[in-house]
């Protein structure tokens, strides 16, 4: 998993509330096996029209928006059934971060899993990276995760907070394989004392 500390990139807004993880990763390609490629479905049923053809009124379709990888929406991101796909097809499209006001807490949890990170800021907070974005073209924001902030280039900022294990897991990039393999040694240890193979073999 690639490690999280401090991240530039280019913010796309969703002026939503309630994104579910049905309109994020469509029921339809959970039936693939692999973890990746599932960028291109990302919200599928809003990104295309039926001839499948770029729907022109979805917000991530505009050309201002491209290569963003900060996403903003509203209050109660992912909510929904508890696919992990959702965080997959954002983090394959490009999504390093997902802000909003609140988020669905299964949703929220597998973020941390995929090396996505959600951060959590007040209403008024988020009101304010909205005006930004559509005042100012191109608008980008820096989350640095070590001082746990938000900022811009006009000097505004904002505290987030993470806990401890889960901001440590994304700094180092460590997904639960991650953690594991840490303790590869002792885990070695343990299967030659019993006569079992090795780990990773």
């Amino acid at each position: 998993m690639q490690p999280f500390t401090v991240h530039t990139g280019l913010v796309a807004t969703m002026d939503r509330s309630n994104v579910d993880t049905d309109q994020i990763i469509p029921k339809q390609f959970l039936k693939r096996i692999e973890r990746t490629g599932f960028g291109q479905y990302l919200f599928f049923d809003w990104r295309f029209q039926p001839d499948g053809s770029d729907n022109p009124e979805f917000e991530l379709n505009r050309a201002a928006f491209k290569g963003a990888s900060i996403l903003v929406a509203r209050q109660n991101f992912g909510n929904g059934s508890s696919r992990e796909h959702a965080v997959w097809a954002l983090a394959d499209f490009g999504f390093r971060a997902v802000i909003a006001s609140s988020f669905a807490d299964i949703f929220f949890n597998n973020c941390f899993k995929n090396g996505c990170l959600p951060i959590t800021l007040t209403a008024e907070e988020v009101d304010y990276v909205h005006r930004q974005v559509a005042a100012h073209p191109g608008y980008q924001l820096t989350i640095d995760l070590r001082d746990e902030r938000v900022s811009d280039s006009s000097g505004w900022s904002a505290k987030f907070s993470i806990d401890d294990f889960r901001r440590m897991c994304l700094l180092e990039g460590l997904d639960d394989i991650g953690l594991t393999l840490q303790q590869a040694d002792k885990i070695a240890a343990y299967e030659a004392a019993r006569g079992m193979s090795p780990v990773g073999q």
